[in-house]
């Protein structure tokens, strides 16, 4: 992986894996809140698709064994010839028992079951196949016309279309986001921290306004009153983004290289289970990790004023001290072919010994129901880190996460290039106000 421009040897190379050291000391971190077990068990969206060609598989056969009953003499007639009077030279029957055959054997198999092997879809290829064969060859459907080939040709093709897209698209896919998965777990239970010197759980994580390493509940901080259930959900949601945004930096080792800009900014992606791809940017900024937590973290509505991808940011509510409810406008990208996009955002901030996280992810808020102005795009799980710099206090590395469904017609490669312009774009501007800031200090 490329050393972004201005950082010390070895500086940049010890932060984020010390990140994946420190979240076996943070709050209690566990794979298993965000990738719960009841989530982990729902059917997958690629296995749910192979369970909808199965059944458009059956009732395709099974509409083009109407049209032939349908024919000549009618349907009625052509029923009791083909199931009553069954025949194997000349019935289609069996080519439907057949696509009934695959469709409950696979159903039973990969949704009821959600087996994780070939050995069901071989059965049932198989044995399509062999029957298929042995009709084709002992029958007289070539002297019935058109649908005497058709149908077998066609029930062919669908059964061994099933075995190439379980085989080649729905278990290998399955099998990366288990791998992700453990490999975050074994990240979260990494060794000790590298970072020499003993280090205690206070100095990791303090809230505004809190005393570190105090055991006191979200409503004790707020000191004067309780929080309503739809605060606790929010408080909820917050935690939920922050472990999130914990978990995609512990896995640094899987994210993959896209681009370096002039400035020896670094864009990564990762591909997330249950959130798609994500993307990253590494950048080094020269200027204390202070003034990126003041600009960008603790005052985003003053954003606006400085960040020209961005066109509107207001706080809807303030729910406790580390949790705020965001109204965000970005401006269109990609030359106008991207209109601009609204958010309603949950923000969790928290500030550690030597980093300052801002973590959010998309919620719901009366306030700012959708309107026909914009289109309501959503972010998963993702936000900003201003790392400190343990040897020069003028330096600091951000960590922008970026996972954002835009929502729209859009096609996946302009999405991508959308946003990783505007993560670009975005970095033009806040280097120019960091000049702006630090000249006036």
């Amino acid at each position: 992986m490329s050393k972004p421009w201005g950082l010390p040897n070895g500086d940049l190379e010890q932060s984020l894996p010390a990140i994946a050291s420190s979240l076996s000391h943070s709050q209690g971190f566990s794979p298993h809140h965000y990738f719960s077990p009841e989530r982990r068990r729902i059917i997958s969206d690629v296995r749910r698709t192979f369970c909808l060609f199965v059944t458009f598989d059956l009732l395709f056969i099974s509409l083009l064994w109407i049209i032939e009953l349908n024919t000549s003499n009618g349907i009625q007639y052509n029923l009791k010839e083909e199931i009553v009077n069954y025949n194997f030279k000349s019935s289609f029957f069996d080519i439907f028992l057949l696509a009934g055959f695959r469709f409950s054997l696979l159903l039973l198999g990969y949704a009821v079951l959600r087996l994780r092997h070939w050995w069901i879809i071989a059965i049932s290829t198989l044995v399509s196949s062999a029957f298929l064969i042995v009709k084709v060859i002992l029958s007289d459907l070539l002297a019935k016309g058109a649908f005497g080939y058709l149908l077998p040709i066609v029930s062919f093709v669908l059964a061994w279309l099933e075995t190439w897209f379980l085989d080649f698209k729905v278990l290998p896919q399955e099998a990366e986001e288990e791998q992700w998965y453990l490999a975050a777990q074994a990240a979260v239970a990494r060794g000790p921290p590298l970072y020499s010197g003993a280090l205690s759980d206070g100095q990791f994580y303090s809230p505004p306004e809190s005393v570190a390493g105090s055991d006191e509940s979200d409503d004790e901080l707020l000191g004067k009153r309780e929080l309503t259930n739809e605060e606790r959900e929010y408080v909820g949601q917050g935690k939920m983004a922050m472990e999130a945004m914990d978990q995609i930096l512990a896995q640094e080792e899987n994210w993959t290289f896209e681009r370096c800009s002039d400035f020896g900014d670094t864009i990564h992606t990762l591909e997330m289970p249950f959130y798609g791809k994500v993307f990253i940017l590494k950048a080094v900024l020269q200027c204390p990790a202070e003034i990126v937590y003041q600009e960008m973290i603790l005052q985003p509505e003053k954003m606006v004023l400085w960040n020209k991808t961005l066109l509107t940011c207001q706080i809807l509510q303030r729910v406790d001290d580390n949790t705020t409810i965001s109204y965000d406008v970005a401006a269109g990208a990609a030359g106008g072919v991207v209109s601009p996009r609204d958010f309603v955002n949950v923000r969790r901030i928290e500030r550690r010994r030597d980093r300052y996280i801002s973590a959010g992810m998309a919620t719901v808020h009366s306030s700012r129901p959708p309107t026909s102005k914009y289109v309501r795009a959503e972010n998963g799980p993702g936000g900003f880190v201003a790392l400190k710099c343990p040897t020069n206090p003028n330096l600091c590395t951000l960590i922008w996460v970026l996972n954002a469904d835009l929502k729209g017609r859009l096609p996946r490669y302009l999405i991508n290039q959308s946003l990783g312009a505007t993560m670009t774009e975005f970095m033009f501007h806040l280097r120019k106000r960091v000049t702006e800031v630090t000249a006036r200090s």
